[in-house]
């Protein structure tokens, strides 16, 4: 019991304060991750720039986030938590406001790339505070609550962003972080547990060859993809070349770690191997309905920026909503098989967007969005639920980070892969891309999105298969 705790009341509201910073910790990640998105059109007007030059906007925010989520955990062992959380607050709000003060796109990535780096302490840490401010009993719904708040952030964005855009002009949309990032600190600071240090002896190590090794690989990949306006020259398998040597060499070093950033015998189990490639890919098409729907929503509907982001928060507002429902559904149905049904509606919503005419309007865009993001937040539930399950309870924080880890390669993807194929289909700058262009690529991209659905609901049909063989060839098969 923490001294400045007097009695059960006490001890109620400490705990209340803490969750209230925590919950601070995971809201403004997620809205740095979605408020970007709808500036894109307007950046990219302000700094005279490509398309393929403001998806670094994104992108830079994602790898940051990417590159230490895994290792945030390890560097609050070494460095102490609460310190390192309150350290991620800071620096965060201080990128916001370099974010909001950029007089350059190079700059404004830059501070980007320092507010992602923010990010992922405070996404990393705030789940590992949870055991150590809330009581046993309440944990469930204390992660439940974090897990709303991310929701919410992520449906804020679009339609905080336009709002701020059309008000204030693109600057307020970085600048609106530095008030909540301020009260974060503050609450963390005051509510949350001094930290207790493990022993240096029994303290893991931390890989910084794995991280940085990590880093310069999806940085390779990411410019790999970005790079020659959604063409594909020698630059760019130059670099895809050494995106496949960074993995090689990633693999290797993990091999030989003796505190690896990513532990490879997690990926010896085909269902969590099926389970963390789906992410994968159900992520890619998540960012692409981000990326690509600010332009098309403005370019081909011509929409302004309040009214783009209203109608671009619909779809997270309803994975938000839909999160409580789906573990009720995965509950009753069983996780694996609500899984395989998220993927299917993913793929129909997709489908159905790859021939939308642009003649269909508002709502002809929102209904498919709103299908394949509640099959998503379905997906999502059941997935997370089918691998900590079955998971042992020793590895369980391994396999949580590699979720993770697989959730923002996956960001990465849409953001790049998914932006590249919708550059290359409307035939031109997108920034400068008539209507009719603009919906094409629209159309082809989600054309593009439905086959990665296909794939993922192949790789669960062959999951599901391996496991019903394994069942029949009973308990010794399995245990070796």
């Amino acid at each position: 019991m923490t001294p400045i705790i007097a009695g059960r009341d006490g001890a109620a509201a400490s705990a209340r304060w803490a969750l209230a910073s925590l919950s601070l910790s995971v809201l403004l990640p997620s809205l740095g991750t979605s408020i970007a998105n709808v500036a894109l059109p307007t950046l990219a007007q302000a700094f005279g720039a490509s398309f393929q030059e403001v998806q670094w906007i994104v992108l830079a925010y994602l790898l940051a986030v990417t590159t230490l989520v895994v290792s945030a955990g390890r560097l609050g062992d070494v460095f102490g938590r609460r310190r390192l959380l309150l350290a991620g607050m800071a620096l965060f709000t201080a990128a916001s406001v370099l974010c909001g003060a950029a007089p350059t796109l190079g700059l404004l990535i830059a501070a980007r790339a320092a507010q992602g780096l923010g990010a992922a302490v405070m996404m990393a840490l705030a789940m590992a505070f949870v055991g150590e401010t809330v009581p046993k009993a309440k944990t469930g719904s204390a992660m439940g609550l974090l897990g709303t708040t991310s929701a919410i952030g992520t449906a804020l964005g679009p339609s905080l962003g336009g709002l701020l855009i059309t008000e204030f002009g693109w600057r307020a949309i970085f600048l609106a972080n530095v008030p909540l990032g301020i009260a974060a600190f503050l609450l963390a600071y005051r509510s949350l547990p001094a930290d207790h240090r493990a022993p240096a002896a029994g303290r893991a190590g931390f890989d910084a060859t794995g991280t940085l090794l990590l880093a310069l690989t999806l940085a390779a990949y990411a410019l790999a993809v970005t790079t020659g306006r959604g063409g594909f020259g020698p630059l760019n398998m130059a670099l895809l070349s050494a995106a496949v040597l960074g993995a090689g060499l990633f693999v290797l070093a993990q091999a030989r770690a003796a505190s690896p950033l990513v532990r490879l015998a997690t990926f010896r189990d085909p269902g969590l191997g099926a389970s963390l490639a789906m992410s994968a890919l159900v992520s890619t098409v998540m960012m692409a309905t981000l990326v690509v729907g600010p332009f098309y929503l403005s370019h081909a509907l011509g929409l302004d920026a309040a009214l783009t982001g209203l109608v671009l928060s619909a779809g997270p507002l309803v994975a938000a909503l839909a999160g409580v429902p789906a573990g009720r559904v995965a509950d009753r149905f069983g996780a694996r098989r609500t899984a395989i049904a998220g993927v299917a509606g993913m793929a129909a919503g997709s489908l159905v967007l790859s021939v939308m005419p642009a003649a269909a309007g508002i709502p002809g865009y929102v209904g498919p969005i709103v299908a394949v993001t509640a099959s998503y937040a379905l997906f999502q539930t059941a997935n997370n639920t089918a691998v900590m399950t079955d998971v042992r309870p020793d590895q369980r924080g391994v396999v949580s980070g590699m979720l993770g880890l697989s959730r923002n390669l996956g960001l990465i993807t849409g953001a790049s892969v998914m932006g590249a194929v919708f550059a290359f289909a409307s035939a031109t700058d997108v920034p400068a891309a008539g209507p009719e262009a603009v919906a094409t690529g629209m159309r082809t991209t989600f054309a593009a999105a439905a086959a990665l659905m296909a794939v993922a609901l192949a790789i669960a049909a062959g999951s599901c298969r391996r496991a019903a063989r394994d069942r029949r060839q009973g308990p010794g098969r399995a245990a070796g």
